[in-house]
C-alpha cells in the first residue's frame, strides 16, 4: 500500500476513528496542500510527472474495464485478456509510483516486472491481426459498442503507452468483425 493508504489502513486496524465506522476511510486528513506520496513515502507535488503517468494509467484501466463489460455482454473470448491487461497496468502503476531516487532494494524488487507482458501483447496482436481483413483505409471509432469502447480505450492509451494502443486497435477491429458490425471508413470531405 502507498503512504497515505497505509496510514489509513493502520488507523482502521487499530480501531482509531469513529467506533461506529466499519470500513477504512479513503481519505487521510494529512492536509496534503497539493502534495501526495509515492510508494516509497516521498512527498511530491500532485502535478509531478509521476502522478500524471499514474492518472493516465488509472484512466486507461477504467476505460478498458468499460470495454470489457461491453465485450462480455457480447460473449467475446478476449475479455479475460482485457482483465489481464488491467492487472498489468496495476503493476505498471506500482512501478511508476516507486521513484528510483528514493526506492530501496525492497521497493524495487516488489514493483519490478519482466518483459513477458509486452511479448504476450505482441502475440495477441499478431493472433487477432491474422484473422482480420487487410486495412485499406482509416477507420473511425465505430463497429458496435464493444469496438467503440475499445477504440476509446486505445485513444486513452495513447497518453500512457503506445504498444498497448496497437493491441486495443486490433482488438476493436476484431470485435467489430466478430459482431458483424460495419466499421466506418474515413472519407475526406470535398473542398
Amino acid at each position: 500500500m502507498r503512504g497515505p493508504l497505509r496510514m489509513a489502513a493502520r488507523r482502521w486496524r487499530s480501531g482509531a476513528g469513529s467506533p461506529d465506522r466499519a470500513a477504512p476511510r479513503i481519505y487521510t486528513r494529512t492536509g496534503d496542500s497539493g502534495f501526495s506520496s509515492t510508494f516509497t513515502g516521498e512527498r511530491r507535488p500532485k502535478g509531478d510527472p509521476i502522478f500524471e503517468a499514474l492518472g493516465a494509467t488509472d484512466e486507461l484501466s477504467s476505460a478498458i474495464g468499460l470495454a470489457g463489460e461491453f465485450s462480455s455482454e457480447k460473449g467475446h473470448t478476449f475479455v479475460d485478456q482485457l482483465h489481464k491487461v488491467q492487472c498489468m497496468l496495476q503493476d505498471v502503476g506500482s512501478n511508476l509510483a516507486t521513484p528510483l531516487s528514493s526506492a530501496r532494494e525492497a521497493h524495487r524488487k516488489r514493483t519490478s516486472f519482466s518483459e513477458k507482458p509486452v511479448l504476450e501483447l505482441e502475440q495477441w496482436i499478431d493472433s487477432y491481426s491474422e484473422q482480420l481483413p487487410p486495412l485499406r483505409a482509416f477507420i473511425l471509432p465505430s463497429g458496435g459498442r464493444s469496438s467503440a469502447a475499445l477504440h476509446f480505450s486505445r485513444a486513452v492509451c495513447r497518453r500512457a503507452e503506445r504498444w498497448l494502443s496497437d493491441y486495443l486497435f486490433v482488438l476493436a477491429r476484431y470485435a467489430a468483425m466478430k459482431e458483424g458490425k460495419e466499421e466506418k471508413i474515413y472519407i475526406k470531405p470535398e473542398p
